[in-house]
């Protein structure tokens, strides 16, 4: 194991609950110095608090990501209490998955996630970028999704929020060379982080699944009956139907534990028989 993470102060939005909370919990205890941000107060100082009692090194800083001077906050609190801001994870989104056709109950969340997935990545950016250049490296991890990989049928909002992350990033890439990693992390279908919670319209999903749907159907009817086959639930199996936030976690551990001239900057984390097409 490599110590790439020891002392690196890491910003991570979004790290009130969910992904966020295990990317955190997994930099801390690798000796990262974290600066959690979220909206909600009473999940981040949870997060930090457990940090904390573990013996690792994490600070609380609640604010809402669309904001961009409660963002510029959060990095001025790292670079006050830490000296510097390597890594900014910006994890901080919201998926509201529906048709076009169910736009009247719909558009607020919409509108949200783009405030939320583009607006909050913009500001996650744009609060650390001077802090980085000045120390002459850092790094910038999006957490974009497979869904922005083109435009499916029930997620052309979210679809097109994500796309618009993998932009910022190959844009970010081209104009910090040599200065700032910028790293696109695009997962799949992820139990347990709370996004299925915006879904206006569960038959949305379907876009992503496609002629797997049948297969996609019963997988999902098994895991909430608690039927999933061993051979589906067994990381080590070759039908390993669907990633958890902790996988997801170690790949995003996985790409800030390199060297400095190291940057891994687009990677995709799927299941190898998981039932999503992208």
């Amino acid at each position: 194991m490599s110590d790439h993470l020891q002392d690196k102060t890491i910003v991570i939005t979004g790290a009130g609950g969910g992904f966020g909370r295990v990317i955190a919990e997994k930099c801390a205890a690798r000796g990262a110095r974290v600066v959690g941000v979220d909206i909600d107060a009473d999940g981040l100082n949870t997060v930090v608090g457990g940090i904390v009692a573990a013996g690792g090194s994490a600070l609380a800083q609640v604010a809402d990501v669309t904001d961009m001077a409660q963002m510029r906050a959060a990095a001025a609190l790292a670079v006050e209490e830490f000296g510097a801001i390597d890594v900014i994870v910006n994890n901080a989104g919201v998926m509201p998955l529906a048709f076009f056709a169910d736009h009247e109950r719909a558009w607020e969340k919409w509108h949200k996630a783009i405030d939320i997935n583009i607006k909050g990545v913009v500001n996650g950016i744009s609060a650390v970028y001077d802090q980085m250049i000045a120390q002459g490296r850092g790094q910038v991890v999006n957490i974009a999704s497979i869904y922005g990989n083109g435009g499916f049928e029930g997620s052309g909002v979210y679809s097109a929020t994500k796309a618009a992350v993998t932009m910022l990033s190959d844009s970010l890439r081209i104009e910090a060379k040599g200065k700032i990693k910028v790293t696109t992390v695009k997962p799949t279908g992820v139990a347990g982080t709370n996004l299925a919670s915006w879904i206006v319209n569960d038959r949305a999903i379907r876009g992503i699944v496609g002629q797997r749907v049948s297969s996609y159907k019963e997988h999902v009817t098994q895991m909430l009956q608690g039927e999933l086959p061993d051979e589906l639930t067994d990381a080590d199996s070759i039908k390993y139907w669907l990633i958890t936030p902790e996988d997801l976690a170690d790949a995003v551990v996985h790409v800030i534990d390199q060297p400095w001239g190291i940057s891994l900057s687009d990677v995709t984390v799927r299941a190898s028989g998981e039932d999503y097409l992208y």
